[in-house]
């Protein structure tokens, strides 16, 4: 890629936050913290779903693979941070910044897709409890995560390679703390009026296609739950919701902020503090909210802290 003086693009500035130089120290400790908790977190819930056999159910199948993919698309942007904090010089590789776009959006965007499965799964477990066996079998349930992934990395791909194609004349120094689309296209010289329509067609459609399946499946949910006579069964439908309703409302309420900021004159900060919650913080908060508002986690838990403590006695 070359700019206007000729010279080839082999690498890019990312500026990170405004007053970072003074305060790297006490950014570095604090996100070094939020990614090790990550690490822990997800890992946590992977092994956890693996070795107990009560958590082999399409609930958990799903929950497994959300924090895999919280994990991959945290780690496409935290390390490369954390290292600028204690760089002398903020700078990614050129093609460095084309993986971390490509892993961070496709693992993104796959993330939607499996909490919009999370929500299909809740639906025909309450709804239809005794087909649930069958509707949600194992090929199901495969096909619905290759599905997710396969959108996911269909969208990363499409959208970085059209980007990547772009010559950038404005500089080299992205306005942000890893490399993402927008700031990408503002270092563009040619007309990129096509590249932000293929943007905003390919996360418009994600968003809304993803937004719709949840809303759809919870309505019939609740729905489902105002028909029941039993108290018990209401409190144990509305338990079994609760955590994948709280990480829906996180999760779609950061992307809502940041859609509804961009595009604006004002300062990106805010921006990039959405982008901080979004890709740092919810992937280090889903194992949280997962193990503490769950209640066959906490005994899977229990069950394997019981064991430990007798293997040690």
């Amino acid at each position: 890629m070359e700019q206007n003086n000729g010279t080839e693009v082999t690498e890019f500035i990312l500026l990170g936050f405004a007053g970072q130089h003074k305060s790297w120290h006490i950014l570095f400790i604090v996100f070094l913290l939020i990614y090790v908790a990550t690490l822990v977190g997800n890992i946590g819930v992977i092994l956890l779903i693996k070795i107990d056999s009560c958590l082999h159910t399409p609930m958990y199948f799903f929950l497994q693979h959300l924090a895999f993919v919280d994990l991959c698309y945290t780690s496409a942007i935290a390390p490369k941070m954390l290292r600028n904090f204690v760089g002398t010089k903020q700078s990614i590789s050129f093609i460095g910044c084309i993986v971390q776009l490509l892993v961070y959006g496709a693992f993104a965007t796959s993330d939607c897709y499996i909490l919009a499965a999370m929500a299909v799964d809740h639906c025909v477990a309450i709804c239809n409890p005794l087909r649930y066996p069958t509707v949600m079998s194992q090929r199901v349930c495969i096909q619905l995560f290759v599905g997710s992934y396969f959108m996911g990395f269909l969208n990363a791909s499409v959208n970085t390679s059209f980007i990547f194609t772009l010559n950038f004349c404005k500089f080299n120094k992205i306005n942000h703390f890893f490399c993402d689309e927008p700031p990408i296209l503002a270092l563009s010289c040619p007309n990129i009026y096509f590249n932000v329509m293929l943007l905003t067609v390919f996360v418009g459609f994600n968003l809304t296609f993803t937004v719709l399946v949840i809303i759809f499946s919870y309505i019939y949910i609740l729905a489902a739950i105002l028909k029941m006579s039993s108290t018990a069964g209401r409190k144990k439908a509305f338990s079994t919701c609760a955590s994948h309703l709280t990480a829906v409302t996180i999760f779609y309420g950061t992307v809502s902020c940041m859609c509804l900021h961009h595009g604006t004159n004002k300062s990106q900060e805010p921006e990039k503090m959405a982008s901080v919650f979004y890709g740092i913080m919810i992937p280090m908060l889903n194992p949280l909210i997962y193990s503490l508002r769950n209640q066959d986690v906490r005994e899977a838990l229990k069950e394997i802290g019981k064991k430990h403590f007798q293997f040690e006695h």
